[in-house]
């Protein structure tokens, strides 16, 4: 799957197949994408996940065991399906809470209202990921049920019990706290996700009323400062009305402190419409985009293809631009 193809189904974002033939999948409970079902599918060694929808231009047939993608009748694309073991293939990925009391405006958690995880319940979804022989990570993350503080609170607490039975590396992605950095290093975490959602400081003011994006930017320069290059990253949301000008400069402001931005399709939802604004990017741009990116982090001198948890080793919903892109 050459990385052209890939930013094609990433910015069709969805497939019209037979739900039959999925398997096992799981929902995601955080982020945009929460409360869809979608799989993911990998080929020749690139993966994406993709949801599923009657009105995709992308068709989806199994053929022997291969699945096999077309546009306009024409093959793009032959692979498979791949089992995930929690929310991702070879990582255990959890949401401690799946409710949030911010209110951005492109994500449905906050009117959904899922569950809160206890811990219990939580070390025993891990277990059980163990126990498959295939989990290679365990990534964390959470929405916000009273404050960030509780939440760092409850990532501190699981961290420290999951270092007691587990060698695997531990990434975490929470909303940044004055002391949570230090905290979750010095507990256990590996690896550091802090979510900018966008670095247009305008369009992060109306869609993410509850927020602070220069709280979030000093949380990422002091994850640098503790966790290291190369083990820092953020999520950047492309397509909420920013322009590539402002995209770039947003990457490179990232990038110059050290920070791996992760350039995430925006992804409309039907909870959401009439909140916000949102453009699914095309092809052509998240490739643009995406080197753009590389260019720059070849520039200071980091990698995405190193990282060990959370998105960056997925790639499912991203373009990565060290191990996806030529």
């Amino acid at each position: 799957m050459k990385p052209e193809i890939k930013s094609e189904l990433i910015a069709a974002g969805s497939v019209d197949m037979d739900p039959i033939l999925l398997g096992r999948t799981t929902i995601p409970t955080a982020g945009p994408g929460a409360g869809k079902k979608a799989f993911f599918f990998s080929s020749s060694g690139h993966r994406v996940r993709l949801g599923i929808n009657s009105e995709s231009p992308l068709k989806g047939k199994k053929e022997n065991e291969e699945l096999v993608i077309t546009k306009n009748g024409q093959e793009i694309a032959r692979g498979f399906i791949e089992e995930e073991i929690i929310h991702c293939p070879d990582q255990a990925f959890i949401t401690m809470c799946e409710k949030c009391i911010f209110d951005c405006k492109f994500c449905p958690v906050p009117k959904l209202q899922g569950k809160v995880k206890t811990m219990d319940e939580m070390l025993a979804m891990i277990e059980k990921a163990h126990a498959t022989g295939r989990m290679h990570a365990i990534s964390i993350t959470s929405g916000v049920e009273i404050s960030p503080e509780k939440e760092v609170d409850r990532a501190e607490e699981l961290i420290s019990r999951l270092r007691e039975r587990y060698t695997v590396p531990i990434g975490v992605s929470v909303y940044p706290t004055k002391d949570s950095t230090r905290r979750l290093k010095d507990t256990g975490a590996d690896e550091l996700k802090y979510n900018v959602e966008t670095m247009d400081r305008d369009i992060f003011s109306k869609v993410c009323p509850g927020g602070g994006l220069e709280d979030v930017l000093a949380g990422l320069r002091e994850g640098v400062e503790i966790f290291g290059r190369n083990k820092v990253c953020s999520n950047f949301i492309i397509g909420l009305g920013e322009t590539d000008e402002s995209a770039m400069k947003g990457i490179e402001e990232l990038v110059a402190m050290g920070v791996v931005p992760i350039l995430r399709a925006a992804s409309p939802h039907p909870l959401r419409i009439g909140e916000v604004f949102i453009e699914r990017p095309s092809a052509d741009r998240l490739m643009r985009l995406t080197r753009f990116l590389r260019e720059k982090l070849d520039e200071y001198g980091l990698r995405a293809d190193t990282f060990r948890t959370m998105c960056l080793p997925c790639t499912g919903c991203d373009l990565n631009p060290h191990s996806d892109l030529e």
